[in-house]
């Protein structure tokens, strides 16, 4: 069954049949359905709830299904919100590569677009938790309601690899901003002093011209008589 670009039955039976010794295809197997389903949509956090959902209930479903003997369903559970992990952490430098092309175009912190990638950038590894806690929250998922909480329990402690990425993306972003605020305002000043320097040059000018003229007519005597004021001036 496709489902939110994930081919849920393969995952399910990947899971259901695998043995305690391959947890490590299971990461890389989960981590790889996970970003070609994220390739095939917009990068959104609705569309990104929408995958993290189907490969948690896929995994959830499959690992309920596994008989095989000395089996660590823990370990399981661990492969597949590793292999979502590594699927985000490739979306995360997808939006820093997109957030430089941005900011390179002149694009301001103050600017919606800019604004709310970032805001998304910052919820991204609460958005994955969030979404498997519910996934997995139902009462069919009752049987790995422990190991999914050891699971979510340690990565939320010692933070998730998209967490720590995103963090430093936000920070890198915040930096580059920021310099180029000051490189603009830096290029605004250095115009206003140039167009001061200009504008004094262009007096110096003047007053020049206006000497010029008074010495070529004769000082006082070229300059002419101002009108008289009062009534007899405007009639």
């Amino acid at each position: 069954m496709l489902k939110s670009g994930i081919d849920q039955d393969a995952l399910i039976e990947m899971f259901a049949s695998a043995s305690a010794k391959q947890t490590a295809q299971l990461r890389d197997a989960v981590s790889q359905a996970t970003l070609k389903a994220l390739q095939g949509r917009e990068m959104s956090l609705k569309n990104i709830k929408a995958v993290i959902k189907s490969v948690t209930e896929a995994a959830s479903t499959g690992a309920l299904q596994n008989v095989t003997p000395k089996v660590d369903v823990e370990s399981m559970l661990n492969g597949a919100l590793a292999g979502m992990d590594d699927a985000l952490l490739k979306a995360v430098d997808a939006n820093r590569v997109a957030l430089e092309r941005l900011v390179d175009q002149g694009v301001g912190l103050q600017e919606k677009q800019l604004k709310k990638a970032l805001d998304d950038l910052e919820k991204l590894e609460d958005t994955m938790f969030d979404t498997v806690r519910k996934a997995t929250g139902g009462a069919d998922m009752a049987k790995l309601a422990g190991p999914w909480a050891e699971v979510l329990g340690k990565f939320e402690q010692a933070g998730s690899l998209t967490g720590a990425q995103a963090n430093a993306t936000l920070e890198q972003m915040t930096n580059q901003m920021q310099t180029a605020m000051r490189q603009s305002r830096a290029a605004g000043l250095k115009a206003a002093q140039t167009l001061a320097q200009s504008y004094t040059a262009l007096v110096s000018g003047v007053l020049m011209g206006m000497s010029d003229a008074l010495r070529q007519g004769g000082g006082d005597d070229a300059t002419p008589a101002p009108k008289a004021a009062g009534k007899s001036a405007r009639k």
